[in-house]
């Protein structure tokens, strides 16, 4: 998961970050030509302290073979992409699949996608890479996709003149996120049929939470991610229905992959009063605690998780699994429990940035998810034929089923009391990933949204 720190960190780390990117021109074995007319302008000597010139000597190599490349390359090369591998690959060598640099594009990206907003039509895509199929698993609420007929297990097949598979959902993407008020032409496969649409392209809000009433008076709430306003829709939805008289309540975390820590922790709140929802620990072993607030919601809970819930999915079900307030029914939840810092870059590399694994984090009682899980407490899982997509509340679906009954049998031991307060939009300090290879989806399959 990613954490925004404070903004001093932030300029110090940025600072000294650009610092390692364009200093090693200034070591006496290997000066660029542009590092000469800086030099020439400025002064005649560069003056190094002992600790800056060993720090600098350690990036000569990289500074060699650039200029190897620059001399005996056979093309004239393309230095600004050289050196964006190599930020990427200095990352890389960290072996962490969650640390990784964004580039401007990249980085805005990640912003627009986190803020729910964003010009498209209106879709989430899983893509396998297994059959290297591009599946459609939302169609947003009132988007332009929805108002066209594009529906929840579509497979898509052509974006314009593009064939979509995995390997080129990120083009299709791309092409989907074009220019407000122009169509983009979408091939689905519906079954047997081949079906084309005209989709044009608006500005869509993401529902990041669906809901809905089962029989019995058992509250559904679907969170798909911890992103964007879902606090604050869950906490409107989570409202209206227990003004339906909802008396149990299911949270359906299935296939999230995680978010910022702070929504899980505002949504924990909810339930959880005067209590620790889960800490951060460090490499130097100091700790950030995240509490909760008094005053709390007294439903009986049912959490449902699967192996694709991830991260924040796995601190909210954490923390109700060791206070005993919620059942925990489905399969054993993905393990990833390190935290994200996502930092932006300065200098020569304004407006990237990147993100590094920075803590691992805990539940209240000290357990570490990481690469472990969450293992339910009744064990539910799908047919391993069973591949529908099924809509919202479909008691077909047997985990979900499974969810239902054990909220029917706990009705009768618990009441409902007043939902607490109002539902202030939460400061955000940490983040779990950004895109779905970060936040610890299965790396057989990739979740983006057009």
């Amino acid at each position: 998961m990613k954490s925004l720190i404070k903004l001093g960190r932030i300029a110090l780390t940025a600072g000294l970050v650009c610092a390692l990117l364009t200093g090693c021109t200034l070591l006496p074995s290997a000066i660029s030509t542009t590092s000469l007319k800086v030099m020439e302008s400025q002064s005649d000597t560069i003056t190094l302290t002992r600790d800056e010139y060993d720090r600098l000597s350690k990036y000569a190599a990289l500074d060699e073979i650039t200029s190897m490349v620059e001399y005996y390359y056979y093309m004239e090369p393309d230095m600004d992409a050289m050196l964006e591998g190599a930020k990427r690959g200095l990352l890389a060598g960290l072996d962490d699949p969650y640390t990784y640099y964004y580039n401007p594009e990249e980085y805005a990206s990640l912003w627009e996608n986190d803020s729910g907003e964003y010009g498209g039509v209106g879709i989430q895509i899983s893509a396998s890479y297994v059959t290297m199929l591009c599946t459609i698993t939302r169609v947003f609420s009132d988007s332009p996709a929805d108002k066209a007929g594009l529906r929840k297990g579509d497979v898509l097949v052509k974006v314009d003149d593009l064939d979509v598979s995995a390997t080129t959902l990120y083009d299709a993407v791309r092409i989907m996120r074009g220019e407000l008020g122009t169509p983009v032409a979408i091939t689905v496969l519906r079954g047997t049929e081949f079906l084309d649409f005209s989709v044009p392209r608006e500005l869509v809000h993401v529902n990041w939470v669906s809901s809905t009433l089962l029989d019995g008076n058992v509250g559904y709430i679907q969170l798909y991610d911890f992103s964007g306003d879902c606090y604050q829709r869950f906490a409107e939805q989570l409202d209206a229905l227990i003004k339906q008289h909802a008396k149990a309540l299911i949270i359906d975390l299935r296939d999230n992959p995680g978010g910022w820590v702070d929504d899980a922790v505002n949504i924990a709140d909810l339930f959880i009063s005067s209590e620790t929802v889960t800490y951060l620990e460090y490499r130097n072993g100091q700790r950030d605690y995240y509490d909760a607030t008094p005053g709390a919601l007294s439903i009986p809970l049912v959490v449902l998780i699967n192996e694709n819930s991830a991260s924040a999915s796995e601190i909210l079900a954490g923390a109700f699994q060791d206070y005993g307030m919620a059942t925990i029914v489905g399969t054993q939840s993905y393990g990833k429990g390190i935290v994200q810092f996502v930092l932006p870059l300065s200098g020569e590399d304004e407006g990237a940035g990147m993100q590094i694994s920075a803590a691992k984090y805990y539940t209240p009682s000290g357990r570490s998810v990481h690469k472990a899980g969450i293992t339910p407490d009744i064990i539910a899982e799908l047919p391993e034929d069973d591949q529908t997509l099924y809509e919202l509340g479909d008691l077909a679906d047997t985990q979900l089923n499974a969810a239902y009954e054990v909220a029917l049998s706990l009705i009768d031991r618990s009441f409902v009391t007043a939902l607490p307060g109002t539902t202030e939009e939460p400061s955000q300090d940490a983040e779990t990933e950004a895109d779905s290879a970060a936040t610890g989806v299965d790396p057989e399959y990739l979740i983006v949204v057009s």
